[in-house]
């Protein structure tokens, strides 16, 4: 039986990052293994018929200063930014991002439906507990006029469930609130102040988003791809991994989706098992299109709120980076929202997808389709129901005093951005190691970055 000091599950972004900085903190016993044939996870980049697709956009968003300079290091050379050009497109029209701060174009009944009731509430406003859902929240922030034209019907098509049972934990930083005169300006001209966490990102000039995981991974000595985690047995610390065997370790960190984890985990006690059974979530669909001709109009990604598309988003992955697709050619993502277990007929959802994008003019008939791709993502998006949270702290709890801990955006079973992950790995590791952050950051502000192998 081999032994390891750390074991490590997943090598998305949080995995990685897990096993680089207990490497670079002086624990050199980590193994980090994967179940793919490479490394990146969600964040991995596939060829086909010469574009280059990612699993939907996958974007920098960088914010922290420790994240912004690691980021920076590690794709040095190989980074572009771009500001922001995100739409909504409704009433056939296009709109700029956020829709309630840009109704500016929308039908004139639709521009007052949205000022007059927006309006109401800052002049009536409807106080709100603590316990406030989702829907609760939305009306008493935005007024029935925007979320009837705008939050509901796109909430409802992503998280395909009663927005009433939604809690208010997860929208933070992802839910622009616009100041009352911002809303106002935003309906009597184009306003093009940018709102939001994402107003610019970084991405790779080339090899899509799978650079920045591949960049990770050569600075990681002991990395098993094909290698998937089989069972666990938290109480005796031992894990069977696919190609392997049995390894038995003194720390695990787990980067793979929280419920699956549980599902690999022996000996489970009862209320473990039944606060797994209360984790929720949405997978998603994604088809990757290669066209016959360059794309343009320079947007990003366009939300569609309306029931009539099959998508609730859309974006180019050639106003990324031209160098995902062959010169003369352009790639769209378009993602769909399912629940687990939901049938997904991808042939119809193909011809679906298609018409909705040739009617709103993102693809136009004469458009040659050179390339396809699915992907599709389980627990893509967690639920935040009244369940999760507590179910979370539990199962964390569990895991903890036995020596593993579940991180990452699916580990940790949160909504979340690529930035935090790499952030969730390197305090993971820090606790693992026993270090101050101040004092692994002083490390690292200073330290170059070298491939291992």
């Amino acid at each position: 039986m081999r032994s390891v000091e750390t074991l490590v599950v997943g090598a998305g972004l949080a995995g990685l990052s897990t096993a680089y900085h207990l490497e670079r903190f002086g624990r050199r016993d980590v193994l980090l293994v994967e179940k793919a044939g490479k490394v990146g996870g969600r964040a991995s980049t596939e060829e086909k018929d010469g574009f280059l697709f990612d699993q939907t956009g996958h974007l920098l968003h960088l914010h922290d200063p420790y994240g912004r300079r690691l980021v920076a290091r590690l794709l040095a050379g190989n980074l572009v930014r771009r500001e922001r050009s995100a739409w909504i497109f409704s009433n056939k029209v296009f709109t700029r991002y956020p829709f309630q701060a840009n109704t500016y174009g929308l039908p004139p009944r639709v521009v007052e439906d949205c000022v007059a009731l927006f309006v109401k509430t800052k002049y009536r406003p409807v106080p709100l507990s603590t316990s406030a859902s989702f829907e609760e929240w939305c009306l008493a922030t935005f007024g029935e006029g925007i979320c009837r034209h705008f939050m509901f019907p796109y909430n409802a098509k992503l998280w395909r469930a009663r927005l009433s049972g939604l809690t208010t934990e997860w929208q933070g930083r992802f839910v622009p609130t616009p100041a009352a005169e911002e809303v106002l300006y935003g309906a009597l001209r184009d306003q093009k102040k940018f709102f939001g966490y994402n107003s610019a990102f970084l991405y790779p000039a080339r090899g899509g988003i799978q650079a920045l995981a591949d960049a990770f991974a050569q600075r990681v000595r002991n990395l098993r791809l094909n290698s998937p985690l089989e069972r666990v047995d938290l109480e005796r610390r031992v894990a069977h991994v696919g190609g392997l065997g049995e390894v038995r370790y003194e720390n695990l960190v787990s980067t793979m989706a929280l419920p699956f984890l549980l599902d690999r985990a022996v000996r489970l006690s009862g209320p473990v098992r039944k606060a797994r059974a209360a984790l929720r979530w949405r997978d998603v669909y994604n088809l990757n299109l290669g066209i016959g001709r360059a794309e343009s109009s320079g947007r990003h990604w366009v939300y569609f709120p309306e029931e009539r598309f099959a998508f609730y988003r859309a974006g180019f992955l050639t106003n990324f980076s031209k160098g995902m697709a062959p010169k003369g050619a352009a790639s769209i993502y378009t993602e769909i929202s399912r629940r687990p277990g939901e049938k997904a007929d991808l042939a119809r959802l193909e011809r679906r997808i298609l018409a909705g994008l040739r009617s709103c003019g993102l693809v136009r008939a004469s458009d040659r389709v050179l390339a396809k791709q699915w992907n599709r993502m389980e627990c893509a998006y967690v639920l935040y129901d009244r369940e999760r949270t507590p179910a979370v702290k539990a199962i964390q709890e569990h895991l903890l005093r036995r020596g593993a801990r579940s991180i990452g955006r699916w580990g940790a079973w949160k909504y979340s951005f690529m930035e935090e992950s790499i952030l969730d790995g390197k305090r993971c590791a820090e606790a693992l190691a026993g270090r101050e952050r101040r004092e692994s950051a002083a490390q690292e502000n200073g330290a170059e970055l070298r491939p291992l192998r």
